[in-house]
């Protein structure tokens, strides 16, 4: 990965050249170039992107470990249970992530798109299709994340006709815009064709790009399918159907992965937070670990570190005083979660079995539910390094769509984001009753959604207010448009 900050004083050097169009070329100094092409533009935007998806490292706005790690019951807090456990947030949390998914990721990628594409300054398809990739990736994020979003006039500012006031566009509009942009995208990336830098994600492996964007396809078509099932089955179709001309991942070495490195700042969010920053916070969910003891799944051994061999999880919801009394006997997250170079997973061949179950579960797609789902679990053992147990199939039972989603919410462990919304489509995995200690704000319901930022009220006001009519009010209670329950 590149080193962050020279990379954001050249982007924020961009962010103000583009606002200086009338400069003639007396008034420009060849030492300092106005452009940033994208071998510089990409490693900046995907690792500033997925460092916020995987959570960010400041406290009061860590999405992840802070936020839906805890809300699906993966991860708990042993102390300041008002910092996401018990469903408060800050404005801080909100303001900062849809900030920065869409400042950092999506005004570069789109910088990308426009140098790269054909009449662009400097054309290269592979670059503009990666970019088109990764912002579908990041609005898909924020779409599933708060709702309708400004998305066909979003990163406009600076367009020969600039929005400043995008309109936010509903989520059905959203999830068909980028199942075509992700189309476009496996249309662009050329095996073969020229060839890139700074890739940070597959080195420059096109057919890994390609892999992903009809990956990330199915995942979309498969959230939608509760609500769009012909365009579901004829995307899924598409895709099945004709392997060579839509590839997709085949086994754990197309896991769209940021592999980090052992030396800051690059190192894994986790690390800088717990490791680093000596931030002792966390402990695995009650939930997780009774979850796994149940089954004597063995990646439980990954996911958390025992305490006298004994795996143990704390409730969530515990007020401090609580809380803090499991601080000798609850597991702790695992080494493989926390070493400075763990990876930070966009998407994996495990999910994507598991999407596939789904689909073919619902009738969306012909194929045995069974199969996928068997090879969905085989997966996400080997993903992360655990032995399944011999007789782990029967354990677990026939297949049927609530175990395809127990599995899916085991396998995206550390995923919180992605968990998260799988719980909130689904209803799955069902949780447990809450611990009669365990206090609550949100009336006791687990986040449906973050709330727009303050910045939108203030800047954008006439335009988020007809965004949130599309979905009633804006608070963390409303159920999002691909809910199923």
């Amino acid at each position: 990965m590149k080193n962050k900050s020279l990379i954001f004083l050249g982007v924020f050097c961009l962010s103000i050249f583009s606002c200086t169009d009338g400069f003639d070329e007396m008034n420009t100094d060849p030492n300092n170039p106005t452009n940033i092409s994208p071998q510089y533009l990409l490693p900046f935007a995907i690792e500033r992107s997925v460092d916020r998806y995987w959570g960010g490292n400041a406290r009061f706005e860590r999405l992840n470990i802070d936020g839906a790690m805890l809300w699906v019951q993966q991860l708990s807090r042993n102390i300041y249970s008002n910092e996401g456990d018990n469903y408060g947030i800050t404005p801080t949390f909100y303001n900062n992530t849809w900030k920065s998914f869409y400042t950092d990721g999506l005004v570069n990628f789109q910088r990308i798109i426009e140098q790269s594409k054909a009449d662009g300054n400097l054309p290269n398809t592979n670059y503009e299709g990666i970019a088109l990739v990764m912002r579908s990736w990041t609005f898909s994020l924020l779409t599933d994340l708060y709702g309708p979003i400004p998305y066909k006039e979003a990163i406009k500012g600076s367009a020969a006709e600039p929005v400043y006031n995008p309109t936010f566009d509903n989520m059905d509009v959203v999830y068909s815009g980028l199942l075509a942009d992700l189309k476009e995208a496996n249309e662009k990336l050329k095996v073969g064709g020229p060839a890139v830098s700074g890739d940070i994600l597959y080195n420059g492996d096109i057919m890994k790009w390609k892999k992903f964007a009809n990956s990330l396809r199915v995942r979309l078509a498969n959230r939608q399918a509760a609500k769009k099932a012909a365009e579901t089955k004829a995307v899924l179709a598409e895709i099945l159907g004709n392997p060579s001309t839509y590839p997709i991942f085949t086994s754990n070495d197309d896991n769209a992965v940021l592999k980090n490195t052992d030396s800051r700042p690059s190192n894994n969010e986790f690390n800088e937070v717990m490791i680093v920053g000596g931030r002792t916070d966390w402990n695995l969910s009650k939930t997780v670990v009774d979850k796994l003891l149940a089954l004597k799944d063995t990646r439980l051994a990954v996911f958390g570190t025992p305490v006298k061999g004994v795996y143990e999880g704390i409730p969530n919801g515990l007020p401090d005083a609580i809380a803090t009394t499991y601080l000798s006997s609850a597991a702790t997250l695992g080494n493989y979660f926390t070493k400075a170079s763990a990876p930070s997973v966009l998407m994996t061949y495990s999910e994507l079995q598991l999407d596939l179950a789904e689909a073919a579960i619902d009738g969306d797609i012909t194929g045995s539910a069974d199969e996928y789902f068997k090879k969905g679990i085989n997966a996400s053992f080997t993903q992360f390094g655990a032995t399944i147990p011999a007789d782990y199939f029967t354990t677990v039972g026939a297949v049927s769509k609530e175990k395809i989603l127990d599995q899916k919410w085991i396998a995206l462990f550390g995923q919180g984001v992605e968990a998260w919304t799988e719980y909130r489509r689904t209803g799955y995995p069902i949780m447990p009753a809450k611990d009669p200690r365990a206090v609550f704000e949100n009336n006791g319901i687990i986040p449906t959604r973050l709330p727009y930022p303050t910045t939108e009220y203030s800047l954008n006001k006439t335009k988020l207010d007809a965004g949130i009519s599309l979905i009633g009010k804006d608070d963390m209670q409303v159920k999002l448009w691909w809910s199923e329950k």
